[in-house]
């Protein structure tokens, strides 16, 4: 029979055999750790890159919608309009004409004045003027009360729109002083009717906003639709950064609606003739055909390999339709 060893013959690890397997066990832990914190920290860089890159898309589509459509309405570009709104010089509704006006950094902001939020310094901003797509048929006009009727009550048009109506021959833009969409199908263009309501009931070229104005008669077919203008601006945000914004009115005061965060700049220049300017170079707006944007995003986390935030500079050219047929 085999007597078991005794214990002072039993052997075990010894302080530095343990003190070498834990340094072991430990570098390859920080290893371990090193390469998941660097995983990580590319896994938020592409996240973060994503986010910039998803931002730019839906940034670009919205902005070259308005931009493509700017000018547009529904009768041709060189057809005679009177402009009945009240109001002339720097307001934004008094001139529909140009479709695409541009600012400079520095210079005066979109519409007039600066809704809210503040536009960044030395940022672009751009505003376009369009009629909606779609629109209604004119059935009758009545001079002698100023009423439209349409070929539908689900028309659209409330109170308060500033609208667009064309035969062919000429066009006239007036402010809707009555309607109720869903309800009844009549338009009305009153004399006043609000801000900035109409300087006449006469619809006619040349434009006369006083007495013995020259009264136009749209007859059946003529079509009418709401006008748009739109307006694209960099603006502090809320969180302390920056964002792109849209303004987006009919009529009323200007509301701004905040797009993508993160955009800290944007410059754009417009291709009149041949060449593409600033907008402080444009001689006659009339004639710009596309727009170059150049935005600049950022990510909203520092993540680059430098501590800092990602950032990626984008350009688009979108071309103006109407202008391009």
């Amino acid at each position: 029979m085999r007597i078991p060893s005794s214990p002072r013959h039993m052997q075990g690890l010894s302080l530095i055999e343990l003190m070498i397997a834990l340094v072991l066990g430990l570098l390859v832990v920080g290893a371990a750790i090193g390469i998941f914190m660097s995983n990580r920290q590319a896994y938020r860089a592409t996240e973060s890159i994503g986010r910039v890159q998803e931002a730019s898309r839906v940034a670009f589509e919205m902005m070259s919608h308005d931009i493509r459509e700017a000018g547009g309405n529904p009768c041709d570009k060189g057809t005679p309009v009177a402009n009945v709104l009240n109001g002339a010089g720097a307001a934004w509704w008094s001139n529909w004409v140009d479709g695409i006006r541009g600012y400079d950094d520095g210079a005066a902001a979109p519409f007039g004045n600066a809704p809210a939020p503040v536009r960044v310094a030395g940022t672009d901003a751009i505003e376009l003027k369009s009629g909606a797509s779609g629109g209604v048929n004119v059935t009758a006009h009545a001079t002698g009360g100023a009423q439209f009727t349409v070929n539908t009550v689900n028309h659209g048009f409330e109170t308060g729109d500033i609208a667009m109506v064309c035969d062919g021959r000429q066009a006239a833009i007036f402010q809707v002083t009555s309607a109720d969409s869903g309800t009844s199908n009549t338009v009305e263009h009153a004399e006043g009717g609000g801000s900035p309501g109409n300087c006449t009931t006469g619809l006619g070229v040349p434009l006369l906003c006083a007495a013995g104005s020259v009264k136009k008669t749209f007859g059946p077919n003529s079509t009418m639709v709401r006008m748009y203008a739109t307006a694209w601006y960099v603006g502090t945000n809320a969180r302390g950064g920056s964002s792109l914004y849209q303004v987006r009115l009919n009529g009323g005061a200007p509301q701004a609606q905040e797009i993508t965060d993160g955009v800290t700049d944007m410059q754009i220049t417009y291709r009149e003739g041949g060449a593409y300017v600033a907008a402080g170079a444009v001689a006659n707006w009339a004639n710009v055909t596309a727009a170059r944007i150049t935005i600049t995003l950022q990510s909203l986390e520092n993540v680059g390999p430098d501590g800092q935030a990602v950032q990626r500079q984008l350009v688009h050219t979108v071309s103006l339709r109407n202008r391009n047929a």
